[in-house]
Formats: structure tokens, C-alpha cells, sequence
């Protein structure tokens, strides 16, 4: 059981298996976004560099070979028109150069560029030592030997270094035209292989949801249908689904107790009312009612046999009461007198009797035939068993929410061990003692097990017996209401 229980607690919830779902779906997704993301930032960083030094190196002075020269000859023959050396075309180009130098990643690019930087640095070098020519023929030697040829040299690098970038820029829009193919074949495959993988997760995922619900919704047809065995759980691999099946499978065994009980109470019900119905009907009574009524018509009382007649009518039509279990209490009230009648009749000074039911409780509801089997009782096991004139007193008492019927005589009564041996009969259900065992059988059947009757006896002194009931009134069908 506790490997049992452990295995239902590793099991995923609806919500868990939820965010599988999601995460098998973002997850995926996710990467090849990210992937491709990433590829596409890459590629677009290389082009935006390479594009800047494009860019950058056609900021480098066209007529930079052109300026410089000028300006270095105008120096050198000291014309009207020098403006001094050009430092700053030289500065500007060789900070050109390191600025590309550091964002150029080509090496033929790189080379160029390097060679740039150096000339510029040899350029600012011997355009220093044009100063110490000593004759104006020396220093137009240096002129056309140094500064020509390195600014030539200068403007031919910096040209290459144009000619590789543009080079490198269109392979590389090439590749990135190509790259972008392959990426968006790749993303496709991608995607087919994701959807794949997603349908069938999704599928069965469904599956395992669908399928014990389908099992489950089946089972609750079965159970609608009056099917309450209870039968094995569905094996479900979500927790919320288990516990679902596990509940009606409880449920239904529940029911099928209850029911189960519920039939095995009626049938002790109505066995227990058919009981007690031969009791009434017993040929005993019967004969010794009729032997009294032949006795009465031979001496010539005929309006006593007619008064005794009546009652035993009376006493089997308030018997069968029309089929109802449920009668009212005026109408038990009248069963018991109809029999009162008759043994006041047979016993005659023998025995007196008192019945006492206030009309304000005659409308509430009583199983039938629930104060003669006490009567009996009390004439048969009290009254007959004494000389002296004995006395019956039938009374029922309003105490709210209940009603006590007390059955009450002078009888010759019970002695403790009697009377515990009658208690334990009404508790255990014995055979003996049937007319009292059945009346508080009854009445728990009918109302719960706090209902019942209760025996007090002191010997010689008299017995009473105590019927505690519900005070509920009935419908036109015989059913209790409350």
C-alpha cells in the first residue's frame, strides 16, 4: 500500500503536465529564435564593420598625394605661396590608418593599412629632415627621392585597402545571401522536425487525458445505471484524474453498503412487521376470543357479544390498517382500545384499564401496531399472573421534539435478574420476549438508533414500559414528514 501510494504521489498533475506542454513548445521554438537570432546579429555586426571602414577610408583625402606635394615643394622653394609643412594631412591620415587598423580583420586589408601607418610615420620622418638639406638642389633630391614616392605610396595602400574591404564586403553579402538560404532551409526542417515532435508529445498527452476520462465517463453511466460494485481504479497518469476515479470507485462501494443495508433493514422491517402481524393473528387469541363470544351467545349476553364481535373486527381491520406502516396516533390509539375490549371482556373484573392520549398528538405519525404488543405484554406476563384486579394505564406524553408512549400496570412485575435479562432481549434481539423486541427493533428501523423503549420493573409493586419517539406528522401516502 505504501508503494502504492508512493507511486500515485510521483505522478504529474494536470497543471504540471500543462507546462510540460507549454515548455515543449517554447522550449524548442525558443532555440532556433535565439539560433537564428544570434547568426543573423553576427553576420549583421561583420557587415556593419566592414561597411564603417569602407565608409571610413573614403573619408582619406583624394588629393592627398596631390596636397601634400604641393605644399612640400611650395616649402621646399621657399615660394610666396608655402603655408608651412603639411603635418596635419600626414596626422590625419596616419590616425585614418590606426583607427581602421584597430576594426580590420581581413589580412590583406590589415597589410595595406599597416603599410599606410608605417608610410605615414617614415613620411612625417623625412619631411623632419627635408630641414637640413644645406642647398636648395639637396632639397628638391629629397623631395622627388622621399616625399613624392611615399605619398604615392601612401595613396596606392590606402586605394588597396579600399579594393580589399569592397572585396570582402561583397563576399561577405554573398555568403550572408547564402547563409541566410541555408538558414532559412535549416529553420524550416527545423520547425517540421518541432511540429513533429510537438504533435506527437501533444497527442499523447491527450491521449493519457482523454482516455481515463472516457473510461471514467463510462463508469459514471454505470454507476447512473445502478451499477454500485466497486470496482478496480482507473490507472490514470495524471494525479487529478486518479483521485477522481479513485473517489467513485469509494463512492460506489459506499452506496452499495448503504443500499446493501438499507435492503437488509427493510427486510428486517417488513419480517419483523409480518412477525408481529401472526402474533396478532395467532390461532391462541383467536380461539379463546371466539370460545369467549360462543360463552357470552350461550348465556344468553347478547349485547356483549355483540360489543365483542365489534371489537374483534375492529382490532383486524386497525391490523391491516390498509397496507400503511405508518398510522396515525388516534388510530393506534383505537387499535389498542378494540383490543383492551376484548380481554376486558374474557378477563372481566379481573382487569381494568386507562387510556390517556391527549387530542393535540393524535395527528403525529407511529408505526403500526406499537402499543398492543406492550399491552399484551403487560396482561399476559403481569395481570394473569396475579389475584388481585389489575389495572393497565396507556398514556402518551408531549415533550417537545418527542413523544413518550408509556404502557404502565400493577402486575406482579420483575425481579432485577428478570428484568435485566428482558433488557439485554429488547438490546440483543433474542428470540424470547418477541412482542418487545420487535416494537423497539421498529422503532430504530423507522427513526434512528436514539429511539426505542425502555423497561422499568419493580416486583410485586408492577412494570412500565417506555416507547420514545420522534414527533413527526405523515402525508396522505403513510410517510413520515418531519
Amino acid at each position: 500500500m505504501r508503494i502504492l501510494n508512493a507511486a500515485k504521489r510521483q505522478k504529474p498533475t494536470m497543471s504540471v503536465l500543462l507546462h510540460r506542454l507549454i515548455g515543449v513548445i517554447l522550449v524548442p521554438m525558443s532555440i532556433v529564435i535565439a539560433i537564428l537570432i544570434g547568426i543573423l546579429c553576427w553576420y549583421s555586426f561583420q557587415y556593419r564593420t566592414i561597411l564603417h571602414n569602407v565608409t571610413a577610408a573614403s573619408a582619406f583625402n583624394q588629393n592627398f598625394k596631390n596636397d601634400v606635394d604641393l605644399k612640400m615643394f611650395y616649402y621646399v622653394s621657399d615660394s610666396a605661396y608655402a603655408d608651412g609643412k603639411p603635418v596635419e594631412e600626414v596626422e590625419s591620415a596616419r590616425d585614418l590608418a590606426e583607427q581602421l587598423l584597430e576594426q580590420t580583420t581581413e589580412r590583406d586589408s590589415i597589410d595595406s593599412i599597416e603599410s599606410v601607418r608605417d608610410l605615414c610615420l617614415t613620411l612625417e620622418t623625412r619631411m623632419e629632415e627635408i630641414d637640413n638639406a644645406e642647398s636648395y638642389d639637396e632639397g628638391m633630391t629629397q623631395l622627388e627621392n622621399n616625399i613624392y614616392i611615399l605619398t604615392d605610396l601612401i595613396q596606392t595602400y590606402m586605394y588597396d585597402y579600399l579594393y580589399y574591404e569592397s572585396v570582402h564586403l561583397s563576399e561577405l553579402q554573398e555568403e550572408i545571401t547564402q547563409q541566410i538560404e541555408y538558414i532559412i532551409i535549416s529553420v524550416i526542417l527545423l520547425l517540421i522536425a518541432v511540429i513533429i515532435f510537438i504533435i506527437a508529445y501533444v497527442s499523447k498527452m491527450t491521449e493519457t487525458i482523454t482516455a481515463p476520462l472516457t473510461m471514467l465517463t463510462g463508469r459514471v453511466e454505470d454507476i447512473t445505471q445502478g451499477d454500485f460494485e466497486a470496482k478496480t481504479p482507473i490507472e490514470a497518469e495524471e494525479i487529478e484524474i486518479q483521485k477522481l476515479s479513485d473517489g467513485f470507485e469509494v463512492m460506489a462501494g459506499r452506496l452499495n453498503n448503504l443500499i446493501s443495508e438499507n435492503k437488509r433493514a427493510e427486510r428486517r422491517k417488513r419480517h419483523a412487521e409480518l412477525e408481529l402481524l401472526q402474533a396478532q393473528i395467532n390461532p391462541h387469541f383467536l380461539y379463546n376470543t371466539l370460545d369467549t363470544i360462543i360463552w357470552l351467545i350461550e348465556a344468553d349476553k347478547k349485547q356483549e357479544s355483540i360489543n365483542m364481535v365489534s371489537a374483534l373486527s375492529d382490532f383486524f381491520r386497525f391490523c391491516l390498517s390498509r397496507g400503511k406502516d405508518i398510522i396515525s396516533l388516534q388510530e393506534e390509539e383505537k387499535h389498542v382500545l378494540s383490543y383492551l375490549a376484548i380481554q376486558k371482556i374474557r378477563y372481566q373484573d379481573r382487569m381494568d384499564y386507562e387510556v390517556n392520549i391527549p387530542e393535540s398528538l393524535y395527528s403525529y405519525a407511529v408505526p403500526k401496531l406499537t402499543l398492543q404488543p406492550l399491552v399484551e405484554n403487560s396482561i399476559y406476563h403481569g395481570i394473569k399472573l396475579q389475584r388481585e384486579k389489575g389495572v393497565i394505564k396507556v398514556e402518551a406524553v408531549d415533550m417537545d421534539d418527542r413523544i413518550e408512549l408509556i404502557v404502565r400496570d400493577n402486575g406482579a412485575g420483575m425481579s432485577e435478574e428478570r428484568l435485566k435479562e428482558m433488557r439485554s432481549v429488547v438490546a440483543n434481539g433474542d428470540k424470547i420476549g418477541f412482542g418487545l423486541r420487535t416494537v423497539h427493533e421498529r422503532m430504530q428501523l423507522f427513526f434512528g438508533e436514539e429511539y426505542g423503549l425502555t423497561i422499568s420493573s419493580t416486583e410485586g409493586v408492577g412494570t412500565t414500559i417506555t416507547v420514545v419517539i420522534p414527533k413527526q406528522k405523515q402525508d396522505e401516502k403513510g410517510i413520515i414528514n418531519a
